[in-house]
């Protein structure tokens, strides 16, 4: 499992360094500058601006200025947040990305894997059908659509939960955006697990446990849940990527003060 997940990380800095690359070159290659605004500056100004920033460089030593200060972790000063620099603002957001992150991961694996093997040790019948139905819905229905139906029916209707905020990550603040964030991965996970278990319990190796008489429990934790889990764990870190990134919209919705929420404001 070690391999496997410092394989994967392994793999990831080319892809990383060639989106930094297109990103960078895509942003000199846009119109105007970050600085060009509705008043014009002086043109005193705007040249001490460049030289600061090193804009009056060839293109390759700005490419070269670029790495070396997100090799030092440095990303500059914010522009729209004066007197703040990027490291300050993802450093007092970044924490509450990754708890909510955390939490919605967690709970679609767990949910997710439970639903998927109850659906496969009960295929074709009504336990299996409730199940995909709900898992079908959860994958269909975007995340802007159930995030303000949790706040309409369990924070006006019934009141049983803040509607937003985060009031330092208390759990019933917590709980709303987490359901709304890990629903579709619930739905991706369990329809996932389904389809895997279904092909180890028709395994041999399972005829096999079988025929010995071994107790189905134990055939099921012991023997067909870990080969079943393997493409689970290869959907986990899409899946852990894409709930960390996709909280924009939630945290927009439920007023968290996180990464997404930065990222909304700052554009």
């Amino acid at each position: 499992m070690l391999k496997f997940i410092l394989r994967r990380l392994l793999e990831a800095i080319p892809t990383l360094f060639i989106l930094i690359t297109i990103s960078f070159f895509m942003m000199r290659l846009a119109p105007g500058s970050p600085f060009t605004g509705e008043r014009a500056l002086p043109p005193e100004v705007m040249a001490n601006i460049e030289a600061k920033y090193h804009l009056n460089d060839p293109i390759w030593k700005q490419y070269g200025h670029y790495l070396a200060q997100l090799a030092q972790g440095d990303f500059g000063p914010s522009f729209k947040y004066k007197d703040y620099s990027v490291n300050d603002l993802v450093a007092s957001s970044f924490p509450v990305s990754a708890k909510l992150g955390l939490a919605a991961f967690l709970l679609a694996v767990v949910l997710g894997v439970s639903a998927g093997v109850i659906a496969a040790l009960n295929q074709n019948t009504k336990w299996d059908y409730t199940v995909m139905g709900f898992a079908m819905t959860g994958v269909v229905i975007p995340s802007f659509v159930v995030a303000p139906l949790l706040v309409l029916i369990f924070a006006i209707t019934l009141k049983w939960l803040p509607g937003g905020g985060w009031n330092g990550g208390a759990p019933k603040f917590i709980i709303l955006p987490m359901v709304a964030l890990s629903l579709a991965y619930i739905a991706s996970i369990a329809r996932i697990t389904r389809g895997s278990m279904i092909e180890v319990l028709h395994s041999n190796f399972i005829r096999t446990a079988r025929a010995k008489g071994l107790p189905m429990r134990r055939i099921i934790f012991r023997h067909a849940l870990k080969p079943a889990l393997l493409p689970v764990l290869s959907y986990m870190g899409p899946a852990f990527v894409g709930i960390i990134t996709g909280s924009m919209v939630i945290e927009t919705i439920y007023g968290l003060p996180g990464i997404g929420q930065l990222f909304v404001n700052g554009a």
